[in-house]
C-alpha cells in the first residue's frame, strides 16, 4: 500500500448487508457479470466482518481493520494506525499517525469523500453523523437510502458530480456505502410484493440490480487516475438460517462476507484511443 497511497486514486465500497453465500453463488451463476469481471479469478475471498451491524463494522473499517481472512492469521493489514505491538502491522502496510484511515489519507493530501446509503450515514442526527463527519465531504440524500428502488443509481450520479468537480491532480478516496441490498429489498426482484416481505432470492436480485450499474461508478473513480478498489461486505444478514433473522447477532450468515481488491484503469482518452 506504500507505493499505492499518493500515486493512485482509492475506493472504498462497502456493500450493506451483503452475504458471502449469495454473492459466491450470484458470480458462480454468471449473475453479476460485471463484478465478476474484477474479481480476482472471478471469485470472491471470503472473510469475517469486523462487526454485526453497520456502525460497528465500518467503525473498524475506518480504523483500518477490514474483514480479516477467514483462514488462521496473522493477515498482514492494507492499512494501520501507528500503534505499539501490531502483529498486522507490516512493511507493505501504509500506517498513518491519525485516529482513523480516512483522517490519515486526507493528512497525506487526498480529498476524502462519502456517500452515504443506510441510515448510520443520514446526518439527521448525532449518531447519524459520525461516521460521515470523519471526511471532509460527505453526502446523503433519502433517494440514497434503503427505500428507494433506484438508490444505489443516485449515489453513483452524485459520485459521477463530485468526481467531476475535482482538480486533475487531486487525489482522491471515495467511500460509498450502498444500500441496495439491505432491507427492504423486496423491489428489487420482479413480482416480489411488499406484504411477502425480504428473503434471500430478493437479497440476490438486488445484488443484480448493483452490478448492472457498478461499471459506472468504476469508470468514475478511475477516470483521472488508476485506481485501487476495495469491495467488500461490512455484514451479513439472516433470512430465518437456523431461526435468526436480521443481523446485530453471531450467527455464520451475519459473519461470514465477500471481499475483493482490484486495480481500475483508466478507459483511453479519445486521443490515446485514435493512436
Amino acid at each position: 500500500m506504500n507505493e499505492i497511497v499518493g500515486t493512485h486514486d482509492l475506493l472504498l465500497v462497502t456493500l450493506d448487508t451483503l452475504r458471502h453465500d449469495v454473492a459466491v453463488e450470484l458470480a458462480a451463476a454468471g449473475r453479476i457479470p460485471n463484478l465478476a469481471r474484477h474479481l480476482p479469478g472471478g471469485q470472491w475471498e471470503e472473510r469475517h466482518a469486523p462487526g454485526s451491524f453497520t456502525y460497528a463494522s465500518h467503525q473498524a473499517i475506518f480504523a483500518g481493520f477490514l474483514p480479516t481472512p477467514a483462514t488462521p492469521g496473522p493477515h498482514p493489514r492494507l492499512f494501520a494506525a501507528g500503534f505499539a505491538g501490531s502483529e498486522t502491522t507490516a512493511q507493505s502496510t501504509y500506517v498513518y499517525d491519525t485516529p482513523d484511515l480516512v483522517s490519515g489519507l486526507a493528512r497525506d493530501g487526498y480529498h476524502t469523500v462519502c456517500i452515504g446509503g443506510v441510515g448510520f450515514f443520514n446526518k439527521q442526527g448525532p449518531l447519524g453523523s459520525v461516521l460521515p463527519g470523519l471526511f471532509e465531504e460527505s453526502h446523503w440524500a433519502p433517494e440514497f437510502g434503503v427505500t428507494s428502488p433506484e438508490s444505489f443509481e443516485n449515489q453513483i450520479a452524485r459520485a459521477e458530480r463530485v468526481v467531476a468537480q475535482l482538480p486533475e491532480e487531486q487525489r482522491l478516496f471515495l467511500f460509498v456505502n450502498v444500500s441496495a441490498l439491505h432491507q427492504p429489498n423486496w423491489f428489487h426482484l420482479p413480482g416480489a410484493t411488499r406484504e411477502a416481505g425480504d428473503n434471500r432470492e430478493t437479497h440476490a436480485a438486488a445484488l443484480e440490480y448493483v452490478d448492472r450499474h457498478i461499471g459506472r461508478l468504476f469508470a468514475a473513480a478511475s477516470s483521472r487516475r488508476r485506481c485501487f478498489a476495495i469491495v467488500c461486505s461490512d455484514h451479513g444478514t439472516a433470512y430465518g438460517d437456523g431461526g435468526y433473522t436480521g443481523h446485530r447477532l453471531g450467527h455464520e450468515s451475519v459473519w461470514t462476507v465477500p471481499y475483493a481488491h482490484f486495480f481500475l484503469d483508466p478507459a483511453p482518452r479519445p486521443t490515446e484511443a485514435a493512436r
